[in-house]
């Protein structure tokens, strides 16, 4: 239960950083570029990543980089950043709490995890939360603000759970570099080609992506990843309610935006459905996507009571049966199988797979 609570407090580091950008893209950021906005987010936070781990991708992760950055980070980063100049900073970041169901239905299809109750409730919660806030939510609100803005909710959340998917194979720092390094350069040429030449940044927009780049991008996401390594996509998901919250709250604070007491209920029950969805610790794995582990992978091995029908001795602390339990099972007359004084593993272990080479 500790691990749990520490490694959510490491992923809630993401969320309330991301509230922020909003408000810091609307505010500081150049209008009008979103491809190099997207560019200059991802391209410096993972070269910095990678000067800290020092590894580069190997074999298949050469692909799986492309892929996820061109989820996570190319095509989330632009859309984002189109959605945080045409809406208001609540309303751009609240939609984004669509995304904790949708990681959830994902992760169901994807990684097996089936959703539970409280994940459920949770997120039905967060997602009422999230209509009274858009429903009472001021200031101009734009068609392709609101589409961007669905759109980078649903490639975001796809990405992730790939990203969890693949979590197991290489270190979250390294991979996480990877994807925005990979993110960053696909991106290039097509802002090259469709805005021309970079924006000109005076000292706000110098701090403001500074502050996007290595507190909301490397950091941020470094955390996120994380916490999807560790935690269930559910839980994750829903920590990620935070994002609106602290969106909502900059805006009140220093945006000087309005609240009503619509809004306020909605706010709290946003809260109340990150709360609820915290008290589940463990997904409920549906049964196919287990098929195939190792024992000590699912967490449900099965107690071994050949011992007790047979009269043998139960495996030694490696797993493997002894060449006389595999050879002959049948004990002598005294009950007790005779010992194996040659310390080595039968050959009828190895044909059966149960020793090193069959697995």
């Amino acid at each position: 239960m500790e691990g749990n609570m520490r490694w959510a407090l490491t992923t809630a580091v993401a969320p309330v950083a991301w509230g922020a950008t909003y408000f810091v893209t609307r505010e500081f950021l150049p209008a009008g570029n979103p491809l190099y906005g997207a560019v200059i987010r991802a391209l410096p936070a993972g070269l910095l990543l990678l000067a800290v781990c020092r590894k580069l991708p190997r074999g298949s992760w050469w692909l799986k980089s492309l892929v996820l950055g061109a989820l996570n980070m190319s095509g989330f980063f632009a859309l984002v950043y189109v959605a945080a100049q045409r809406l208001p900073t609540s309303m751009a970041s609240i939609i984004m709490a669509v995304v904790p169901l949708a990681m959830m239905l994902l992760a169901w299809g994807l990684v097996g995890e089936r959703p539970g109750s409280r994940h459920l409730a949770g997120a039905g919660a967060g997602i009422a939360g999230v209509c009274l806030m858009v429903f009472t939510a001021t200031g101009p609100v734009g068609a392709l603000g609101i589409l961007a803005s669905v759109a980078a909710m649903g490639v975001s959340s796809f990405g992730y759970v790939l990203a969890k998917r693949w979590s197991g194979e290489v270190d979250v720092l390294a991979s996480t570099g990877w994807q925005l390094t990979g993110g960053g350069l696909l991106l290039l040429p097509f802002a090259v080609l469709a805005e021309g030449a970079p924006p000109s940044l005076d000292g706000p927009a110098l701090l403001g992506f500074a502050y996007v780049t290595v507190v909301a991008t490397a950091v941020a996401f470094a955390a996120w990843f994380a916490g999807l390594a560790h935690l269930p996509a559910g839980t994750v998901g829903l920590l990620g309610l935070l994002n609106p919250v602290t969106g909502v709250l900059l805006g009140v604070l220093i945006a000087h935006e309005t609240l009503s007491g619509r809004q306020i209920c909605g706010l709290l029950l946003t809260l109340f459905g990150v709360l609820l969805g915290r008290r589940t610790a463990r997904p409920h794995r549906t049964p196919g996507r287990t098929e195939g582990r190792a024992p000590e992978q699912t967490g449900n091995r099965p107690p071994d009571r050949t011992h007790e029908q047979t009269g043998n001795r139960p495996p030694d602390r490696t797993g493997n049966r002894t060449h006389e339990q595999t050879v002959s099972p049948t004990p002598d007359r005294t009950g007790v199988p005779a010992p194996d004084r040659t310390g080595h593993r039968g050959v009828v272990e190895s044909a059966r797979g149960d020793g090193p080479a069959g697995r």
